[in-house]
Order: C-alpha cells, then sequence, then structure tokens
C-alpha cells in the first residue's frame, strides 16, 4: 500500500498490528504462556510491523517529494528499522522494563510515523511534510528517541483504581480532547503527548 501510494490504507494495516501486538501479550499474561522462544518471535513480528513498515511508509513518502538530483536521500527512512531492530533488542536483555519502557516503544513511533503521513493530505501538516529537510530531520530525532535512555510510561493498567493509574488515565483523557477536536488528525499529536507527558514526569520525578 505504501509504495503504492495508499498512505492511509499502509496505516491502516499497521494500526492492525499494534492491536494484534497488545492482544498477543495481553493474552499471554493471562494464560501466563509465557516462553523465550515466543519473546524472540514476538520481537522479530515487531521489527517487520513496527520497524520496517514504516521505514517503508516513509521512504515511498520521500521518493514523492525528493529533487530529482537527490534520489539517495529516501533511503535515510531505513534508519528507522534499524534503530527499532536495536530498541527492540535492547528491550528483551533489560530487566528494568517490566512495567515501564526505556526510550520510545516501536509501535508508538510506527503509528506517529504511518498517521503523520496518511493525515498530511487532510490537515494543514501537507507543506510541512512536504519539506524534505523536515522528514529527514525527523527520522533523525525518531531513531534518537527509540535508543534513548528517556523513560516512558506504560498504558499497562494494574488495575482499574485512579491512584494507581493516574498517568495512564490522563493520557487517555487528553486522547480523547484530541480525538473530539481534530480527528484523524489527532493520533499524531497523542504520541507526541506520550513523549512529553514522559518527559514531563521524568523531569518532575528528578526534581
Amino acid at each position: 500500500m505504501a509504495f503504492q501510494g495508499e498512505y492511509l490504507y499502509a496505516a491502516f494495516f499497521l494500526y492492525l498490528a499494534a492491536v494484534f501486538d497488545f492482544l498477543d501479550g495481553m493474552m499471554a499474561r493471562l494464560l501466563k504462556a509465557y516462553s523465550d522462544m515466543g519473546k524472540e518471535l514476538d520481537s522479530l513480528s515487531d521489527v517487520v510491523s513496527f520497524g520496517v513498515a514504516p521505514g517503508i511508509i516513509l521512504f515511498s513518502w520521500l521518493q514523492t517529494i525528493v529533487p530529482e538530483n537527490n534520489l539517495f536521500l529516501p533511503y535515510i527512512a531505513f534508519l528507522i528499522p534499524v534503530f527499532s531492530a536495536l530498541r527492540l533488542a535492547k528491550f528483551n536483555i533489560d530487566t528494568r522494563q517490566t512495567s515501564s519502557f526505556i526510550g520510545l516503544p516501536t509501535p508508538a513511533n510506527a503509528i506517529f510515523i504511518a498517521s503523520l503521513i496518511s493525515v498530511n493530505q487532510l490537515s494543514c501538516l501537507s507543506n510541512i511534510l512536504s519539506n524534505v529537510w523536515i522528514i529527514i530531520a525527523l527520522i533523525f530525532v525518531l531513531s534518537f528517541l527509540l535508543v534513548s535512555n528517556l523513560p516512558m510510561f506504560s498504558l499497562k493498567f494494574k488495575n482499574l483504581t485512579w491512584n494507581d493509574n493516574k498517568t495512564c488515565y490522563i493520557f487517555l483523557i487528553l486522547s480523547l480532547v484530541l480525538l473530539a477536536i481534530f480527528q484523524l488528525v489527532a493520533i499524531p499529536l497523542m504520541i507526541v503527548l506520550f513523549i512529553l507527558m514522559s518527559l514531563f514526569l521524568h523531569l518532575t520525578k528528578n526534581k
């Protein structure tokens, strides 16, 4: 779909992958069906769904906007699969990431990329996203965030109480407000909100 310029469809299938990624983790916890092989297969699937797929979306998009004399620039998009693989490898060997994340999770990164490109024709973002250097700068920023040491909260609910899940509830409420106001354009904004809230929590915790 991305190679054919059907970015809305490409984003839809990526969202579907994110839903199944959430469900397989939930089912594994409910059934207590853990295994080292399952962990590695899950990461391999994530590399394809949340590394290669968004990389191809960016590559395809860059091909439509780069000047004819810079045909190699779109290949910078494949930094996303590389850093996504590094992010997932770090996650697998990092025992600190049980209830939260360190670095931007690959599904969040992929959803941001897919949603940003797919809604560009529906919003005022079209002029910004038609700038090659803004897209390339974004690729470098996202690649850095994937392997950064910035702690980020998880949307895994411990229970249904407000006190134990305050951050998750605030994020969900603000996300619903964004959806009501901006509709599809709210999806990339929600990922930005997730990053900013994580940064705020990290800074306030250190103080």
